[in-house]
Formats: structure tokens, C-alpha cells, sequence
């Protein structure tokens, strides 16, 4: 589809096949007659999502949908920067840059953090130029943008972090009368009180820099991928600022029917509606850079003329298996399992278009993922001693200086 964004995912976790078979059993019961469901603003005119802006910043999201010129422009004024403040005349003048793509996978998270901070220990890991985040991706991304100055903050939030500060369970009446199984309210708090104003201050400066920080969500209403500028938008000073970048980052954890949409205000030709977005990964559990977005790189590398030095590393926050489930014969266990496998499928599918893209392209591609050696029993979603476990299983890998892969497996 000419909106896709390249991604990758892996099966899902424990904690995300429940919220998925809750979000099931939900819509299964929304079919029973009931209350009125929660009420919203009217929704942007069919094809003009990417008119419509949130705070008037005119690159503070992009749509791919539309095509990659946008955002492909700000990758070169981002360069552009960036080689200023180096002192050089042009971006390919740099050495090589660095791209970091932090996948989705709940608390399977905390792979991600302990292997990032494990390679901070190790020593050689590298200040990222552009940073992208989905869903889990999208709240481990701000840190590892940071780099390790931020580690600390980050292994807390993988190991401190326990379900309430989460969600709030709801009863399966809210398939009926509300929008999701749970209330995402708690994770709107947690996010804020690590997102403050010294975080997002220096975000901004890196943005200044010449450095990138991207997170994806779903417009549902308009069914195409939003990456969202989170750099432009901390270095905008609107008031709302740190707001809608909290509001981003939960919206790109919200798992639809298992959590709230995250409603945001937009204006469009002076009137304003409202947009219903949802977890990034409905699109991809992953992504680096739309596939057009290196079109005029590739007519460079066709002339044989120079360009960039590109490296990229994905963090997959799960296993790139398949994972063995003996299946009950129930109806929600059957349709979960269902879900499950076909989003393993396609998420393994993205991995292989991202490697294809760096070929292409090219890029190094390097890959890490949580192995078949984890086998940490998951009992309930966020459950804290399994956080702490997966994130010192990736610690002790990252610092030992992990064996990252040249491709997907399987290729």
C-alpha cells in the first residue's frame, strides 16, 4: 500500500495477547444493546488529515500517505544543521550517522532499555542522529535519544514500573458503554512525570542540533500512520507543547479496544475537529523511514555520485520466532491466538522490508531481539519481577557487547 511505513514485528507477548483477547470479548459484547458510547468532536473531512494541524507548527507531523517530500525535507534541514554545528560545509561532509528504531512489545520493553544501557556500560555505543519509537517503542525513545545520561531514568521506568501505574481495569460492561476494556489514565501520569519540562528543554536543543526524534500513531478515522516531530514541536515554546507530546507518546501505546483512543484537538481552514488516534503499531511494531523517502538518495547512488554514510539499528522488544501455545478450544482463545499469529506474521514481514530498504539503500542494518533463552513466566501484564528479569536478560547482553544481525532470520 503506498501508505506503508516499513516495520517489523514480532509475535506478541503474553500481556498483549490478553489485552487483545479482552478487546475481543469486548466487541463481542458490543453487539449487545446498551448505553451510548462516549461522545466525541467531529471528525476532519475525508482526505484532509494532512491539512489539519494540532499546533500550527508546520512540520510537527508528517503524513506518508501523502508522500515523503515532507519529511524528507526535514531530514536534510536536520543534516543541514547538524553539519553546521560540526563546522562543515554540506551533510556529506559527516561521518557516518546513526538511526535507532525501537519497536513496540508492552512490557517486552524492557529488552529494549536493558540492552541500551547494557551498551552505554559496554562503551560503544553510539549517539543516535535519529531516533523512532512505536507503542512501548515511542516511551523508551525520548531516553535513548538522550543518551546515557538518561539511563538511570529509564532503567526505572522498566523496573519500577507495576500495572497500576499502567492501566485501570474496567468492567466488560465498558465493551458496551465505553471505549476500551481499561483506563490508559495512570500511563498519561506516569509519562508526565518523566517527560518534564528539563527533558523536553533538552530535546529541543538536540533538534536544534540537527538531531531527530520520531514517534508514530494511527489516525483511525483516516486509517493511515502520523510520524509525529516530537524535536519540533519541545523546540515550538507553545504552550501545549509538553501536553501533546505526553498525549502522542500515549497514543502510541494505546492497544485499540483494550485502551482509550487518545483524542486530539486539530484546527483546519479555522474550525476544529478532532482526531482519534491509537497505537502505532495497528501500522508496524517498528519503523526507520518511509520507503520513498530515499528516492533521490538512490538516482545519487545510480549517478554514482556521494552520499550519506547511513547506519541503522532496530531493537525488536520480542522474539523474531514463532512461540509454541497449547490453545485452548474457546472462542476468545481461538480468535486471540488468531490475531496474534497473523500480526506475527505481517510484523516478521516488516522486519524483511526494512532489511531490504537498507540494502537497497545502502544502509547497515543491524538487529537485535529478545532470544528463545528468555523464558521468564509472563503471570499478568507489566508484572514487575518479569520486567526486572527481561531488562537485566538485555542488560548483561548489551554489556557484554551483543551479537547484533545482518538480517532478519530465515533470509
Amino acid at each position: 500500500m503506498k501508505y506503508q511505513i516499513s516495520g517489523g514485528q514480532a509475535p506478541l507477548s503474553s500481556s498483549r495477547r490478553k489485552l487483545l483477547r479482552m478487546a475481543a470479548g469486548g466487541a463481542m459484547a458490543a453487539s449487545v444493546p446498551g448505553c451510548a458510547s462516549p461522545e466525541r468532536g467531529p471528525a476532519v473531512p475525508t482526505g484532509q488529515a494532512q491539512r489539519a494541524t494540532v499546533l500550527g507548527i508546520p512540520n510537527e507531523r508528517f503524513f506518508p500517505a501523502s508522500g515523503a517530500e515532507p519529511l524528507e525535507r526535514e531530514f536534510f534541514q536536520a543534516f543541514t544543521r547538524l553539519a553546521a554545528a560540526k563546522g562543515l560545509k554540506s551533510p556529506l561532509e559527516l561521518p557516518k550517522l546513526e538511526m535507532l528504531a525501537i519497536s513496540g512489545g508492552g512490557e517486552n520493553g524492557a529488552f529494549g532499555a536493558g540492552l541500551l544501557n547494557g551498551w552505554t556500560e559496554q562503551g560503544t555505543r553510539p549517539e543516535f542522529e535519529v531516533v523512532t519509537g512505536i507503542s512501548t517503542g515511542a516511551l523508551t525513545a525520548p531516553f535513548a535519544f538522550l543518551g546515557p545520561a538518561y539511563d538511570a531514568k529509564l532503567k526505572s521506568v522498566y523496573t519500577q514500573l507495576e500495572p497500576k501505574n499502567v492501566l485501570i481495569p474496567r468492567f466488560i460492561t465498558a465493551a458496551v458503554w465505553d471505549d476500551a476494556m481499561a483506563d490508559n489514565a495512570p500511563l498519561y501520569r506516569t509519562i508526565s512525570q518523566y517527560l518534564d519540562e528539563q527533558m523536553l528543554a533538552e530535546i529541543a536543543r538536540a533538534y536544534d542540533g540537527g538531531r531527530l526524534l520520531l514517534v508514530a500513531s494511527t489516525d483511525l478515522d483516516a486509517q493511515v500512520p502520523v510520524i509525529w516531530n516530537i524535536g519540533a514541536i519541545a523546540k515550538s515554546g507553545h504552550p501545549k507543547a509538553a501536553d501533546t507530546i505526553r498525549r502522542v507518546l500515549l497514543a502510541s501505546a494505546a492497544i485499540p479496544g483494550a485502551f482509550p483512543p487518545t483524542m486530539i484537538d486539530v484546527t483546519l481552514d479555522g474550525k476544529t475537529y478532532q482526531e482519534m488516534h491509537v497505537d502505532g503499531g495497528a501500522f508496524a511494531q517498528t519503523f526507520l523511514y518511509p520507503a520513498t523517502l530515499t528516492n533521490n538518495r538512490r538516482k545519487r547512488m545510480q549517478a554514482k555520485l556521494p552520499v550519506l554514510k547511513l547506519d541503522a539499528y532496530i531493537i525488536r522488544n520480542g522474539r523474531l520466532d514463532a512461540e509454541w501455545s497449547n490453545v485452548q478450544r474457546k472462542t476468545l482463545s481461538i480468535a486471540g491466538r488468531a490475531i496474534s499469529t497473523m500480526t506475527a506474521a505481517a510484523g516478521y514481514n516488516d522486519v524483511v522490508k526494512i532489511y531490504f530498504s537498507c540494502v537497497r539503500d545502502d544502509v547497515g542494518f543491524h538487529l537485535a531481539s529478545m532470544g528463545s533463552d528468555f523464558n521468564t513466566p509472563l503471570p499478568q501484564p507489566f508484572d514487575p519481577p518479569y520486567m526486572k528479569a527481561l531488562y537485566d536478560y538485555g542488560y548483561q547482553r548489551g554489556r557484554q557487547g551483543y551479537d547484533w544481525a545482518s538480517k532478519p532470520p530465515n533470509l
